[in-house]
């Protein structure tokens, strides 16, 4: 028995049930996860993007995990999720749900959309954090008429998810150039071209998407500042600690040396 073939099969079975593509991009020239900006401070940009995941992701995907009035913590008020965020007749203490039928989603997309609560913090890979994974998924969607949705992705090909920002960004295609490595023609990617504008400019959809990628990191662990912050001082508390004992340890044994 081919124990290393065998092995081999496992680990793609396991990738392709995972819906990791980081292998599969590196064979079709696919591009590289980009930074994510950092946002998980900027209250204007947690409340820019807790309105983009309302209207644009909460038609398709859940957020069990999160309660409305816990957006109070980004600085908006009850009133404000109760007027502009909670467009169903649900009570801001309640759970953020997906407005589609579990079972229409399924037969149009063929899966149920996954929910988002935690997903910035379980799309990590060796290409970068979640939150890159998401910076660079939602800014290559293209047109393809072959996919049932009208759209594909290059990091996550044959991806079932239309692109619900199109109007925002436009519609783009890829542009591919084919070189050899190892004597085998290969497709790199080399950018975009932009087949009909959107509302935004480049750079107004990736502030957006820096804004909506932030929300989903802040969503991901909502204590994760002030777990950084009470981490700083107990290092700080520490490292005086440190220096008192090691002082009061000479102090000590300076007569017995």
């Amino acid at each position: 028995m081919n124990t290393m073939g065998f092995t081999n099969k496992i680990i793609l079975g396991l990738a392709l049930a995972l819906g990791l593509t980081v292998g599969v991009q590196a064979n079709t020239g696919g591009p590289a996860w980009d930074k994510a900006p950092n946002k998980t401070n900027d209250m204007a940009a947690l409340q820019n993007g807790a309105k983009l995941f309302v209207n644009y992701c909460l038609n398709c995907h859940s957020a069990a995990f999160m309660r409305f009035n816990r957006l109070q913590d980004i600085g908006l008020t009850a009133e404000q999720i109760k007027d502009n965020l909670l467009l169903t007749n649900g009570k801001i203490g309640e759970t953020m749900k997906a407005a589609i039928d579990p079972q229409q989603a399924k037969a149009w997309f063929g899966v149920n959309p996954p929910d988002l609560t935690v997903l910035a913090r379980s799309r990590a890979g060796a290409n970068g954090t979640g939150a890159d994974y998401l910076y660079t998924y939602m800014r290559t969607f293209y047109q393809d008429e072959t996919k049932p949705s009208g759209w594909n992705n290059l990091v996550f090909p044959n991806v079932a998810m239309p692109h619900v920002l199109w109007q925002l960004q436009g519609v783009r295609k890829p542009i591919f150039e084919e070189v050899q490595e190892h004597g085998a023609a290969v497709h790199v990617f080399k950018g975009w071209e932009q087949v009909a504008p959107g509302s935004m400019n480049a750079t107004q959809y990736d502030e957006a998407i820096g804004d909506l990628v932030g929300y989903l990191q802040w969503m991901a662990e909502p204590v994760q500042n002030t777990r950084v912050r009470i981490g700083v001082w107990v290092l700080l508390f520490l490292g005086v600690l440190t220096f008192c004992t090691w002082r009061l340890n000479a102090a000590y044994w300076k007569e017995i040396k």
